[in-house]
């Protein structure tokens, strides 16, 4: 199978997909994550295959959403009505991107075969959603996780920090938009391993294939075993009502100053300004807004992008 804006290799047991937008630090476009879900569907189908990684091509497993998109028409792998992933809805409601995203990642949950994220560089807002529905997560020790469109744009999409942090933590998380490197999440157990950057292929491509000794029956009702707990906690209820809330967070007075911004000097000018006081992302770079006012609540449109 050919696709466009990922690779697909496999080697015995173990079959690799790789995000493949480096030089957008692999942007998560609608086209990209079609293709994904596609090729993670042929992998489950091939009982050639038992554990199945996703990583990322170039400096960072994932940036996020794709602020700026530039749709393929007539793309095989989205939705001709909603121009998104088909995940059984066209989604025709006012602010339902986040209800999308969930229903969409939900699908790696429901994989018959585990799924590694091999992460490193940056895993932002977007990414630490698609990272988090996967069984594993095997991160380099500099990694950057965070997800700084809680600072101007809008709550998470898929409020999973309190599932995978402690309370504290995940408070931090999602308040703050802040960075949590790949050891802090080790610690914390979001990541079930942190390796250097110099040996992470290596270790995971070996992790994965030490799970697959393990036949895919038997690997299907182990994830089945631990995903239904989850579930009964309510886990799949909670990530749902997280999308009420998010979609509130971007009608709030300040949510068209974002926009705005990026309207008026471009995306880079947006995010400089969004993370300036805080010195980290676009705002280590000198000619950010380190001392900037509150956003103001005198816009009377509202941001309706999608979180980067």
């Amino acid at each position: 199978m050919s696709y466009d804006f990922i690779l697909t290799e496999s080697d015995g047991r173990v079959a690799t997909i790789t995000l493949n937008r480096p030089e957008k630090l692999n942007a998560l476009s609608n086209e990209l994550r079609g293709e994904m879900f596609h090729a993670l569907k042929e992998a489950e189908a091939d009982p050639a295959i038992g554990i199945i990684i996703i990583k990322g091509a170039g400096r960072a497993f994932s940036a996020g959403y794709d602020l700026t998109p530039a749709p393929v028409p007539n793309h095989p792998h989205v939705n001709p009505h909603s121009g998104m992933p088909d995940v059984g809805t066209t989604h025709p409601n006012h602010y339902d991107w986040s209800r999308h995203t969930i229903l969409a990642n939900w699908q790696i949950w429901e994989l018959s075969k585990p799924v590694i994220a091999q992460l490193h560089g940056y895993c932002l807002a977007g990414g630490t959603e698609l990272a988090s529905m996967c069984d594993f997560r095997i991160i380099t020790e500099e990694c950057q996780v965070g997800y700084p469109p809680v600072r101007a744009m809008g709550s998470m999409d898929m409020m999973w920090a309190p599932w995978f942090l402690p309370p504290a933590k995940a408070r931090l998380f999602a308040y703050s938009g802040d960075a949590f490197t790949g050891r802090d999440l080790e610690w914390m157990g979001w990541a079930t391993y942190a390796v250097s950057k110099d040996e992470i292929d290596d270790f995971t491509m070996k992790f994965a294939q030490r799970l697959g000794n393990i036949d895919n029956h038997m690997l299907s009702y182990n994830k089945r075993a631990v995903n239904r707990q989850y579930e009964i906690m309510g886990i799949h209820t909670g990530l749902m009502s997280g999308t009420d809330v998010e979609a509130m967070s971007k009608h709030r007075p300040e949510a068209g100053e974002f926009g705005k911004r990026a309207r008026e000097g471009g995306l880079k000018a947006a995010l400089e300004w969004r993370d300036g006081p805080f010195r980290d992302f676009r705002g280590a770079y000198a000619s950010a807004p380190h001392d900037r006012a509150l956003a103001g609540a005198d816009s009377s449109d509202e941001f309706k992008g999608q979180d980067v």
